[in-house]
């Protein structure tokens, strides 16, 4: 039998809501908290213990580890799930761990390639048309890009690179597209929510 892949997970989340009663629709009452995974961006809703206090935009540990606050993860959601607040959030959010972890989106811009005989994979980036791509391929063949900056500073008619990121993401979140550059593909299992896939510590 062939090795599996390992199953690509969240490690770190960002609080976008706690609600420490609960929502409409949940079974009995206690603290749930809507969240946004730092390496894939996945939404997710958890189960808080009963004596922590979440802050908006604060971290937590959802890795396989002992969690110190998450009791379990209930699902997986979608963005038209999220609260109003979270809703409200989310681009601020997605726009504060872009800025955190720059050299992963960075790398995109020095590594990226085709998807298809027609089509670069920085195309998809909003606001990147033919000419953006050639000036990104012909300035990162002299040496690759080192930070956001150096990207605006060597191919200036670039719009700014973060913002693209954060409106691809927020597009990939929407499945307003069928390709997927930072973000993991939601099946259509788990996008039942009857059949929510408890994942205890």
């Amino acid at each position: 039998m062939p090795d599996e892949k390992p199953i690509k997970k969240d490690e770190w989340a960002v609080v976008l809501d706690f609600l420490q009663h609960g929502h409409y629709g949940m079974e009995r009452s206690q603290p749930v908290a809507q969240v946004i995974g730092e390496d894939y961006f996945s939404l997710l809703e958890v189960i808080v213990r009963e004596d922590a206090q979440l802050k908006l935009e604060g971290r937590v540990y959802i890795g396989d580890g002992k969690r110190d606050v998450v009791k379990y993860i209930r699902g997986r959601i979608e963005p038209r799930e999220l609260t109003a607040a979270a809703k409200d959030e989310l681009p601020n959010i997605i726009d504060k761990i872009v800025r955190g972890r720059p050299q992963r989106f960075v790398d995109f811009f020095n590594r990226s390639g085709p998807l298809t005989t027609r089509m670069h994979s920085m195309e998809l980036l909003p606001g990147i048309g033919r000419k953006h791509l050639w000036a990104i391929i012909e300035a990162r063949k002299e040496r690759p890009f080192e930070s956001f900056e150096d990207i605006k500073k060597r191919v200036p008619l670039l719009p700014d690179p973060e913002k693209l990121i954060v409106r691809r993401v927020l597009a990939e979140l929407d499945g307003s597209d069928r390709y997927r550059i930072f973000t993991l593909k939601l099946d259509s299992e788990r996008r039942e929510r009857g059949r929510e896939r408890r994942e205890r510590f």
